[in-house]
């Protein structure tokens, strides 16, 4: 049986496919062993090297203010970014040339530079302008590169999501009397969250993982930064600090991708269920028709 896709597979396609299968698997089950040996021969998978982690000191001390870093710049990251590539990715639609042109130029400047360089700029900035305390600092630089790279790239996110929607839903909305500002809040965003979704938790992803560039560079002490400090103080194995340190970051980015996945269906299912685009709030700041005779202009 076919469908509009593809054709069934016939017996000798089945059995190749079922071949490929079992050939792959055994090259990964051969590679996963060799690696077990490898390391097994090195005596990196000894009780001892791993006994650490499972004591209290090891994460009171070193891996769980770590993580708390982490968490924190991430966290000051998202929240400032957010709303600010936001509001750049919708000043990039602006019909005003002036507001337009000086929004492209700072997204696609920022866009262009590694988040690196932003973070040395900022701790050099900080030390040199400021009054912020030595300790501070760090986490203020990679908080302030995180946020102007990765603000910029959420613009260019929300700049395509909006644009990706059917341009009949801006002039429908306008035909009926809505100014461009509430065709902007109740119409096009709304849409344009749910197809974004994705695309915005990935840049979450990111930032999270670039906080370790903190602690490469500026001595931010953040999860990664631990391994160091562990390895130096504590007698800690470099491989197992470095996996357990991997799995907190997996542990943390599925977190993350799972909420966010729930709350992309629960919007998706809302959307169903009630079918409605906008609401009766929105309906009721709607003023005289006499006010949206003119519907080109912008707010």
């Amino acid at each position: 049986m076919s469908s509009v896709l593809y054709d069934a597979q016939g017996p000798s396609a089945k059995r190749r496919n079922i071949l490929y299968s079992v050939v792959f698997l055994v090259a990964v089950a051969a590679v996963l062993w060799w690696v077990f040996d490898e390391l097994n021969d090195k005596d990196q998978l000894a009780w001892a090297k791993w006994k650490p982690f499972v004591t209290s000191e090891a994460w009171t001390t070193y891996l769980l203010p770590g993580l708390q870093n982490t968490l924190k710049a991430a966290a000051l990251a998202m929240v400032i970014a957010l709303p600010l590539g936001a509001l750049f990715g919708i000043a990039r639609l602006s019909d005003h040339r002036w507001i337009r042109v000086p929004a492209g130029v700072v997204v696609e400047f920022f866009r262009a530079i590694p988040v690196l360089i932003l973070m040395i700029f900022g701790i050099a900035l900080y030390s040199e302008y400021t009054n912020v305390s030595s300790d501070d600092r760090p986490l203020y630089a990679v908080v302030t590169g995180l946020v102007l790279y990765n603000s910029s790239v959420l613009a260019e996110i929300v700049r395509a999501g909006i644009l990706s929607l059917p341009k009949g839903q801006s002039e429908a909305a306008m035909a009926v009397g809505l100014r461009k500002n509430q065709v902007m809040r109740f119409i096009l965003l709304p849409q344009a969250v749910t197809a974004m979704l994705p695309a915005i938790v990935s840049q979450l992803v990111v930032i999270v993982k670039d906080t370790a560039l903190g602690g490469a560079v500026l001595t931010f002490s953040e999860l990664l930064a631990s391994v160091s400090s562990m390895s130096a103080y504590y007698g800690a194995n470099t491989i197992a600090s470095f996996t357990v340190v991997a799995l907190i970051y997996i542990a943390l980015n599925f977190s993350l991708t799972s909420f966010a996945s729930w709350l992309e269906g629960r919007l998706r299912r809302g959307k169903k269920s009630t079918g409605a685009v906008v609401g009766a709030d929105a309906v009721d700041e709607l003023s005289a028709p006499g006010e949206h005779t003119d519907v080109t202009k912008g707010p």
